[in-house]
């Protein structure tokens, strides 16, 4: 009788498991990466004009000098100060871009943003969000020359990877890496 009790707790512990596993909050990214790809991203920044044409990931892990360099880009223009983005951010871009079958560079509106510049901004009457995810360095906002916003914001929202923000009227999309949510 004992091995038998002991199956039934080892079934009951498992099903638990899954249920508990399911109602789990999902923000998983549905990537269309394959092992071993490259993750390429060309991008300018609208607010100083600077560009780059980067592999940040090389089919195998991240590269650090070339994070550096995207960081450097996302960097709060106000206050010429970066902060490590989540590399999860660049990921979303580099699907984007590939969903949408972009044929221009990403072009930057806003990265990182310092929570002095961030306050600065929503004083001034932005609509920045009191917390917003640009101070953590995990959002961003964005259009490509030549791709629909309405597109571009399609293909965000397919990767199910955070939240996503649709601005026609200011001609930009924002994504960030906090829960799946929309806008």
């Amino acid at each position: 009788m004992d091995g038998l009790d002991t199956q039934r707790r080892r079934f009951l512990l498992g099903g638990a498991a899954c249920m508990v596993a399911a109602a789990l909050p999902k923000n998983a990214l549905a990537l269309p990466f394959t092992d071993g790809e490259r993750r390429v991203l060309s991008m300018t920044s609208i607010n100083t004009g600077e560009h780059l044409n980067v592999c940040y990931f090389n089919g195998q892990m991240y590269l650090p000098n070339e994070l550096n360099e995207l960081n450097n880009l996302c960097r709060d223009h106000r206050r010429n100060v970066s902060t490590e983005m989540d590399k999860k951010l660049y990921d979303q871009l580099t699907a984007i871009y590939q969903k949408v079958g972009a044929k221009h560079p990403i072009s930057m509106v806003s990265g990182y943003r310092s929570p002095a510049t961030n306050e600065m901004l929503r004083k001034n009457g932005g609509g920045q969000a009191k917390k917003s995810y640009h101070m953590t360095g995990q959002a961003i906002d964005f259009h490509i020359e030549g791709v629909p916003l309405a597109k571009i914001r399609d293909a965000a929202l397919s990767l199910k990877a955070g939240g996503v923000g649709y601005y026609p009227n200011s001609g930009f999309i924002h994504i960030d890496t906090g829960p799946v949510r929309t806008w």
